[in-house]
């Protein structure tokens, strides 16, 4: 059996320096925002290109905290792509905001600049990008925009860690950054983590106060805060993980390269783009019997995955928000799309194996 993903075989290779780093943890005694966090939080700015970074409890904490860090009016309206995960559309919720929902390009998956002004009005005060997958937005126009209207700009850089667009990395483009260190993710925790990432002092300020408990010294709570802290496990765990990041990205996109110069033109591959640096989080493919593909190879022993089976404006936790709008790009995305093996834990002969079982379908 190829399994789609085996968090075991991923995290195999740095066994000796994660144990001996836990142990470092374990006998210090402190585990909550302590050197560790600290010390993560300066490594991965620095890695993303920005001045700071704030180390959170989620990745849905991390999208929630930056939109709150914003202070908009209740009712105030914040773009987004309709074919993201379910989490970018609850942390607008959350902060009582109204999302709309921007068509992707059918190409990138991510959201088409060419449909966005349409959607702006008075009400418009953000922009929340999504890089799906492992590719950035087409940043320079959705900024150009933003610029324009006077919008924020948000990031979703949960599946993007490392990617870039034009040599710059995804997290470094908007005002905020939000990243999910869920244990899959190219650079994957051991539980839940998350951080926002951005280049504005006050942010940066809000963001530590919000993530606990709306204060800054003990017992003195001047926000209406949230108790999400990254952990020093989390944090200390990362930092090993974070040496290795490039090399992740790298095997992924070396597996990636097989698989689109290999698979048979039946399937719709990953456009490649030499302004993208892609480190595909996920290797997706689209297929009209996606379903059916799905049901043969697991028949041959190869698990695959969905992502995303079922658009947010469809879902029963949404009802009602968007009543009588359709999206026919989004739905042509979830009814077609199909994630591939492709992880650090696999190898190009697994890879190949795949090809191999899949072209004959």
């Amino acid at each position: 059996m190829i399994e789609y993903e085996n968090l075991g075989k991923v995290n195999k290779k740095f066994r000796e320096e994660l144990l001996k780093t836990f142990e470092t943890v374990l006998d210090s005694g402190w585990f909550i925002l302590g050197k560790n966090v600290s010390e993560f939080e300066k490594s991965f700015a620095h890695y993303i290109g920005t001045k700071s970074c704030v180390g959170v409890g989620s990745g849905l904490d991390a999208l929630t905290l930056s939109v709150k860090t914003l202070n908009l009016e209740k009712g105030s309206e914040i773009l987004v792509p309709s074919n993201t995960y379910i989490a970018t559309i609850l942390a607008i919720i959350h902060c009582n905001l109204k999302p709309v929902l921007v068509e992707p390009n059918i190409n990138t998956y991510n959201i088409d600049p060419n449909k966005i002004d349409e959607k702006i009005n008075l009400n418009t005060k953000a922009i929340l990008v999504v890089h799906l997958y492992g590719k950035s937005c087409d940043m320079d126009p959705i900024i150009n925009i933003a610029n324009k209207n006077n919008l924020k700009i948000i990031e979703d850089c949960a599946q993007s860690h490392g990617a870039k667009y034009k040599n710059k990395v995804t997290g470094s483009f908007g005002d905020m950054a939000a990243f999910s260190f869920y244990p899959t993710k190219n650079l994957g925790a051991f539980g839940d983590a998350g951080c926002v990432t951005t280049n504005n002092e006050s942010y940066t300020q809000i963001l530590k106060q919000l993530r606990n408990y709306g204060s800054n010294i003990k017992y003195q709570n001047e926000l209406t805060g949230f108790n999400s802290r990254m952990d020093e496990v989390q944090a200390a765990l990362l930092k090993v993980k974070l040496k290795h990041l490039d090399d992740i990205n790298s095997h992924k996109r070396n597996l990636s390269k097989i698989y689109s110069e290999n698979l048979n033109d039946d399937f719709i591959k990953p456009i490649i783009d030499d302004n993208y640096y892609d480190i595909y989080h996920i290797y997706s493919i689209r297929h009209p019997k996606r379903d059916k593909l799905k049901e043969y190879l697991i028949k041959n022993d190869i698990k695959t995955e969905i992502h995303y089976p079922i658009p947010p404006y469809k879902q029963n936790a949404t009802k009602g928000l968007w009543e009588g709008e359709y999206f026919p790009v989004s739905d042509e995305i979830h009814n077609t799309i199909l994630s591939l093996p492709c992880s650090y834990g696999h190898t190009e002969e697994e890879i190949y194996k795949v090809i191999e079982v899949i072209n004959r379908f």
